[in-house]
C-alpha cells in the first residue's frame, strides 16, 4: 500500500517495524531519490537519535498513540521558516551559513516533536522563498517525482517532492503566497494554509510576514492533515489573538463554486472540470451549490499580489539589514526584491496594507452568501523546470507569473482566511487535478472534514509507497 503518516505510526506502534527501522528506510529512500533534489541538508545522526528516543518511549508505553499520534515517524523540516533545533536553515541561499550547532527551536517545531515526528534533514526551497518553484542557484534543482521535467512547486517544493516520493510521509512546510498549497497541488498532496493566528509563529515571529505567512505540513491524507493541525493549532501566544476554531458545521452547506478564473489568468478545462466534479460530489451528499464568478474576486486577487510583493520585499530588506547580509551576493531577482523593499516609502506600504484590508472585507461579504468556496488551485499542470527564473530584476513579472499559475493562492494569505487543497482526479498525463476550498475565519475543521469526504471518492492514488511501508 502507498500509506500515510498515520499508517506508518500504526505499524511502529504495533511492532511491525521499529522507529529506528522506519528512519533507516527513510534515509535509504533519500539516497535512492537524490535526482529529484528534495533534500538540501541531511543529518542521519540527528534522525537516528530521534528514532532511538521514540523506540525508548514506546517500550515504556506500548500504546504509543497515548503519547503522540506520529511517534517514531520520520520527517523533514523546510529550509525556511521557524527553526528546528539541530537543523541549520539557510533559506536556499549562500548568504547564510549552515552552522552545525543550532539550538533555537520554534514553538511549532516543539509541537511537531511532541506529536512524535523525528526530523533528519531540510528540504529544498527557492532563495528566500521567492518563487512557486524550488530551484535555488546553490542547488539542488528540485523536481517533481511524478514528472521530473516539471516543478513540484514552491516554496515548499522539496517538502512536497519528499512526501510524494515517499521519502517521508509528512513534512514541515510554510505558506506566504501559496507555498504549502501550490506544492501540494503539483504533487497530489493535502495542504492547509490555516486561519491567521491559528498556528504559532513564535517565539521568534520572523516568518509571520505581517500575518500573511502560516506554517504547518504537507501530507498524503486528510486524516494526517487533521491530526497535525490538532497537534499544532491554538494558544499561539501572539502576535495575533487566537482565533476561535469552530467544529465542522452540521447539516447541509451552501458551497460556492468558482470554476473559472477570468481571461487574465485562465484555468485549463481539465482543472476547472475537477472543481465542478468536486462540487457535484458534495451536492450528491445533500449540500447546495451556489455558482460564483471571477468578477467578485478579481479586485481582491489583484490587491493580494501587490500586498505579497511589498510585504516580502520590506521583510527581506529588514532581514538583510538586521543580519548584516550583503545583498549583492544574492540571486538577481532576490536583489530586486531587496531593492524594492529598501526604497518603498511608508505611505506606499500603508496604501498596500489598506488595499489588503478591503480585500479581506470583500471576501467576508462573499461568506454572507456561502459557507465555503470551492475553486481551482492551479491554472495548469505543474510548470516545466525553469519556469520561474531568477536571472532578471522584474519583481512584478514574478508576481504575475505566480498569479497566472495559481490565481487564488495569495488571496488566502493576504485576507487571512483558511484554505485547503487536495487532489481530485488525474489528468491525461497522470498528474493530479487539484481543487481548493476556502472558508471563513476559524473554520479550518470544516475544510478538513470536506477534504476527508472528497478523499473518499478515491479519485487520486499515490504513485509511490511510504518508506518503511513498502510491501
Amino acid at each position: 500500500m502507498a500509506g500515510d503518516a498515520t499508517s506508518l505510526a500504526e505499524a511502529i506502534r504495533e511492532g511491525r517495524l521499529t522507529a529506528c527501522e522506519a528512519m533507516e528506510a527513510s534515509l535509504a529512500a533519500a539516497g535512492r531519490w537524490t535526482e529529484i533534489g528534495a533534500i538540501v541538508h541531511l543529518d542521519p545522526t540527528l534522525g537516528r537519535a530521534a528514532a532511538e528516543d521514540a523506540d525508548i518511549r514506546l517500550r515504556r508505553a506500548p500504546n504509543g498513540r497515548q503519547i503522540a499520534p506520529f511517534l517514531g515517524v520520520p520527517s523533514l523540516a523546510k529550509d525556511l521558516g521557524g527553526p528546528f533545533a539541530g537543523l541549520p536553515v539557510a533559506a536556499g541561499s549562500n548568504l547564510l551559513d549552515r552552522s552545525p550547532n543550532v539550538a533555537d527551536e520554534s514553538e511549532l517545531a516543539a509541537r511537531f516533536r511532541v506529536a512524535g515526528l523525528s526530523f533528519f534533514g531540510l528540504t529544498t526551497v527557492p532563495e528566500m522563498g521567492l518563487a512557486l518553484a524550488s530551484e535555488p542557484a546553490i542547488g539542488p534543482v528540485c523536481r517533481n517525482p511524478l514528472d521530473a521535467a516539471r516543478t513540484p512547486g514552491g516554496s515548499s517544493g522539496g517538502a512536497a517532492a519528499a512526501v510524494a516520493a515517499g521519502i517521508v510521509a509528512i513534512a514541515h512546510a510554510t505558506d506566504a503566497g501559496g507555498s504549502i498549497r501550490v506544492p501540494a497541488a503539483c504533487c497530489g498532496l493535502f495542504g492547509l494554509k490555516a486561519t491567521r493566528g491559528a498556528i504559532p509563529a513564535g517565539p521568534f515571529f520572523g516568518n509571520h510576514l505581517g500575518g500573511i505567512a502560516s506554517e504547518l505540513a504537507l501530507c498524503r491524507s486528510a486524516r494526517d492533515l487533521a491530526e497535525i493541525f490538532d497537534a499544532a493549532a491554538g494558544h499561539a501566544r501572539g502576535p495575533f489573538a487566537d482565533p476561535s476554531l469552530s467544529p465542522a458545521l452540521p447539516g447541509p452547506l451552501r458551497i460556492g463554486l468558482l470554476a473559472e478564473t477570468g481571461e487574465g489568468y485562465p484555468t485549463d478545462p481539465a482543472r476547472s472540470e475537477a472543481v465542478e466534479a468536486a462540487a457535484c460530489a458534495l451536492e450528491a451528499e445533500g449540500h447546495s451549490i451556489v455558482t460564483m464568478h471571477w468578477g467578485a474576486f478579481a479586485a481582491a486577487v489583484g490587491a493580494s499580489g501587490q500586498t505579497l510583493r511589498d510585504i516580502i520585499a520590506v521583510n527581506l530588506a529588514n532581514f538583510f539589514g538586521s543580519a548584516g547580509l550583503d545583498a549583492g551576493r544574492a540571486e538577481r531577482l532576490t536583489q530586486a526584491f531587496f531593492s524594492h523593499g529598501s526604497q518603498l516609502e511608508a505611505t506606499a506600504l500603508w496604501a498596500t496594507l489598506e488595499a489588503a484590508v478591503h480585500a479581506s472585507h470583500a471576501i467576508w461579504c462573499l461568506f454572507d452568501q456561502v459557507d465555503c468556496i470551492l475553486t481551482p488551485m492551479l491554472a495548469s499542470a505543474p510548470l516545466p523546470i525553469g519556469a520561474f527564473p531568477f536571472d532578471h530584476d522584474d519583481i512584478d513579472l514574478q508576481i504575475r507569473r505566480m498569479t497566472a499559475f495559481a490565481p487564488l493562492a495569495a488571496l488566502a494569505n493576504v485576507t487571512g482566511f483558511p484554505a485547503l487543497t487536495l487532489p481530485f482526479g488525474v489528468d491525461r498525463d497522470g498528474l493530479p487535478l487539484p481543487v481548493q476550498i476556502m472558508a471563513p475565519m476559524g473554520n479550518d475543521r470544516l475544510l478538513l472534514c470536506l477534504a476527508a469526504r472528497l478523499e473518499r471518492q478515491g479519485r487520486w492514488q499515490h504513485r509511490f509507497a511510504v518508506a518503511g511501508l513498502t510491501q
